[in-house]
């Protein structure tokens, strides 16, 4: 393991949102100082950690501004311990050398497998009968119950989720059909719609599962929802925003739809026992679960060893390959002999000779470099020779396009 330029029991790693305990563990044993939060902070809050974190691990509930950013004088890396990072300003982070890492595929199968039981449990108003039952009420009746099996399913976005859904529905015999922006392979027996109008009014269940992007928020409205099948079941477990909740619930309460559910919310509580509102509340046939769709024991320690381990590497070896903001270097083992140069820049011309010229001037030899760029920032990382690598640091913090600068021994 590489000797970071700053001692390594000072490099202050906190983690908010009660991130699996595994992350802190393998945190500690590259010897971080590691602080943990149960919860998300208050805007404060946060401001007063940013002040002091090198590594900040969140979750989905802390929004990271560019405004909060500016106030993180010692940030190198932000983790989410999740799929999305829409709740970072990533070109913000960018452009301070901030590394932004996830979790993209750690949590998949426990969000495919919540879908397929949301699915099953309002095709038979599993929740209404158990609801009444509660309450001491009898409701034995088939009245709108069904089988899944037979039945279509549409589903919005076949990445990595879509299709673990898609794989489960047919193992239960319905058909799926899909739509997706790019290109992708059919599992099973799936087959493509032509348009989302064609798969919404096909599918007895519609289930969502795409990312928050201006061309997805309200992808749901009160167009595409009379659109779908009279009775049809809609399942959100994608992002809050996706969906027009009040067309939702209007459609919900005049009988156009048979039944919804939705683990994602346009504006969800900060904190577990804060109080909770939407439209879609108290509404027959209605499945609501508190964004708890990637809360399993077993994706929670996914995500948390995936995460730490990205976070490890590029503070010890300066390695961007997976982060969602910078160019991504994939570096070898630092010799020990050499020092490590991190630099990151906006790219425009002539960085890289002076970044040379910086260091010929040194009489500093460069034993290795590395280059990806995107079309504003570059990422250079060179090994030198031992010794010198704060006053390389130093001259090349001076070029004027530099955004950040560290070193590694």
């Amino acid at each position: 393991m590489s000797d970071t330029s700053y001692p390594r029991n000072k490099i202050e790693a906190h983690l908010l949102e009660g991130v699996h305990p595994s992350a802190a563990e393998a945190l500690r044993a590259c010897g971080y100082s590691v602080h943990e939060r149960p919860g998300a902070p208050t805007s404060e809050e946060l401001d007063a950690v940013l002040d002091r974190a090198h590594i900040l691990g969140i979750r989905s509930r802390t929004q990271l501004t560019a405004a909060h950013l500016a106030r993180a004088p010692r940030l190198w890396a932000i983790g989410c311990f999740c799929i999305g990072t829409n709740q970072v300003d990533l070109d913000a982070a960018a452009e301070r050398g901030i590394a932004v890492f996830n979790a993209p595929f750690a949590n998949t199968r426990s969000v495919a497998e919540l879908t397929i039981a949301e699915i099953v449990a309002l095709s038979r108003r599993l929740f209404d009968r158990s609801a009444a039952l509660h309450a001491g009420r009898w409701l034995k009746s088939a009245d709108g119950a069904h089988e899944v099996r037979g039945r279509t399913l549409g589903i919005v976005g076949y990445g990595r989720i879509g299709s673990q859904v898609s794989v489960l529905a047919e193992a239960l015999g319905m058909r799926v059909g899909y739509v997706d922006p790019a290109p992708v392979l059919a599992l099973g027996n799936a087959r493509a719609a032509g348009s989302l109008g064609e798969l919404l009014a096909e599918a007895d269940a519609v289930t969502l599962h795409v990312p928050e992007t201006p061309t997805t928020r309200g992808l749901i409205g009160a167009d595409e929802i009379a659109q779908m099948k009279p009775g049809a079941l809609l399942i959100n477990n994608a992002r809050g925003s996706v969906v027009d909740v009040g067309a939702l619930a209007q459609a919900l309460r005049e009988g156009r739809l048979g039944g919804a559910a939705a683990d994602v919310f346009p504006a969800e509580p900060a904190e577990p026992d804060a109080p909770f509102e939407s439209p879609l509340a108290g509404l027959p046939n209605v499945i609501l679960s508190p964004h708890i769709g990637g809360s399993t024991a077993e994706a929670q320690r996914a995500i948390a060893e995936e995460v730490a381990g990205k976070l490890a590497r590029f503070m010890d070896n300066g390695s961007t390959l997976s982060a969602v903001n910078l160019p991504q270097v994939d570096l070898p083992v630092l010799h020990a002999d050499h020092d490590r140069i991190l630099h990151v820049h906006r790219n425009v011309p002539g960085v890289l000779a002076q970044i040379n010229a910086a260091i010929g001037d040194l009489g500093v030899n460069i034993a290795a470099e590395h280059l990806q760029s995107d079309a504003r920032r570059s990422y250079v990382i060179l090994d030198v020779d031992r010794g010198r690598d704060r006053e390389i640091c130093r001259r090349l913090a001076a070029i004027g396009e530099t955004i950040r600068v560290r070193s590694i021994r």
